[in-house]
């Protein structure tokens, strides 16, 4: 959802826009009055407030998805190094047991050059399963990073949408001057303020 952007300007924000400048509803309804006035300037107060906090909750929404593909990337280079590491450690182990079946094969007086062989594979042996674990420890703090980017993805992603629908319910509540789509507008403004809130405390 990183291309999604936040749409203020919609199909019903040119009526918005109409109601406004001439303080009545659409369709032929009479002016209500300063109490008109009134709702008008309220419901277009909170149309600009909220789309300039959702227009910020989408930006989020699209620099976690960006970060989560990120460390998702850098997880699956450090799993193929590890990847190689396992293997390179594999080869030594192949090496190493191949001298020890020479040395059991060879006389008493050349097993000891054999031994300093084995002794040397078991210690690169070692060297490379700790690199090995690191680069997979590694690999697994990339991949939890990555997740909580696509959680916090998409909690910015949800307010987003809901201050969307309250900006819908804000133009429906201008032309039709139904106080119940006023309280819908406001009570899904504080939804979508909500989740954003959750997605800036990383829940």
């Amino acid at each position: 959802m990183s291309s999604d952007s936040f749409h203020v300007h919609g199909p019903h924000d040119h009526e918005l826009e109409h109601a406004i400048e001439h303080g009545s509803a659409a369709h032929g309804a009479p002016s209500e009055g300063h109490g008109g006035a009134r709702l008008t300037n309220q419901i277009a107060l909170f149309t600009a407030v909220i789309a300039t906090v959702g227009a910020l909750f989408s930006y989020m929404s699209g620099d976690t998805q960006a970060k989560a593909g990120i460390y998702k990337n850098n997880a699956a280079i450090r799993k193929t190094e590890a990847a190689d590491q396992w293997g390179y450690y594999q080869s030594k182990s192949t090496k190493q047991a191949l001298v020890e079946m020479t040395r059991d094969l060879s006389p008493d007086d050349r097993k000891a050059g054999f031994q300093s062989r084995i002794d040397r594979y078991a210690a690169e042996k070692t060297a490379i399963q700790h690199q090995a674990e690191a680069l997979e420890k590694e690999s697994a703090t990339w991949e939890a990073r990555s997740e909580e980017q696509m959680h916090l993805h998409h909690r910015w992603a949800q307010a987003t949408t809901v201050l969307q629908v309250a900006i819908a319910l804000a133009a429906i509540a201008l032309l039709t001057r139904r106080r119940w789509l006023e309280y819908a507008m406001f009570a899904m403004g504080a939804a979508g303020l909500c989740l954003g809130a959750l997605a800036m405390l990383h829940v």
